[in-house]
């Protein structure tokens, strides 16, 4: 079985389970649209211009998760001044750590517990089932306004969910000061000016 048909297996699977297109997408590290064509195009129709990413070997694997978390906050404040965290700047401390649903939970809680801040948690719009869809904070863990927030999640695909966050932090008081990724797909420095900070950078070459 190639690895095409192994993700559309995958797409079916997690659709008969109840996910949502905008869920699965989450669980794959796939654009919406990519998953759309797995679940609804046939083999030959033209493939979407997309990568997907594997990483349950790390995801699945407390210990590995951790270490892996650590070393995106150590790349943040590395890259942010260049030294330990005792010689960057207090702007760029957060107060809060903002982790996306589903796979961003997970590794915001590990680096919220390594900072000593809060943790807050963003439902973005594409697993909403509202209609419109809208992106939400969730009402149990901390709130965003008067804080600065690191946003955290495991890959950027399209971009779009980035720029929804950043959007509903600030309109809620909040001021994001960095964005902290495993993957960027996309190769792209800020999202309206919040730097992104990606331990890889994944490109397609066709």
């Amino acid at each position: 079985m190639s690895s095409l048909d192994e993700l559309i297996q995958r797409a079916r699977t997690l659709l008969s389970d109840g996910h949502s297109p905008g869920q699965i997408a989450d669980e794959l590290s796939l654009s919406v649209e990519t998953v759309t064509w797995l679940l609804t195009q046939q083999k030959g129709g033209a493939i979407p211009k997309d990568v997907g990413i594997d990483w349950t070997a790390v995801s699945s694997h407390g210990p590995l998760l951790d270490e892996l978390a650590m070393m995106m906050l150590k790349y943040y404040y590395s890259a942010t001044s260049g030294e330990p965290r005792g010689e960057a700047q207090p702007e760029q401390f957060p107060t809060a750590i903002v982790g996306i649903a589903i796979s961003g939970i997970p590794l915001a809680t590990l680096i919220a517990v390594a900072e000593d801040v809060g943790l807050a948690i963003y439902h973005p719009a594409k697993q909403s089932t509202r209609d419109p869809p809208v992106g939400s904070i969730s009402g149990n863990f901390a709130q965003i306004a008067g804080e600065r927030c690191v946003i955290v999640d495991d890959v950027i695909t399209s971009g779009t969910t980035m720029h929804e966050v950043v959007r509903y932090i600030r309109k809620h008081g909040g001021n994001p000061v960095g964005i902290l990724v495993i993957f960027d797909k996309r190769g792209i420095k800020d999202v309206d000016g919040v730097p992104v900070y990606s331990l890889f950078r994944i490109s397609r070459i066709d």
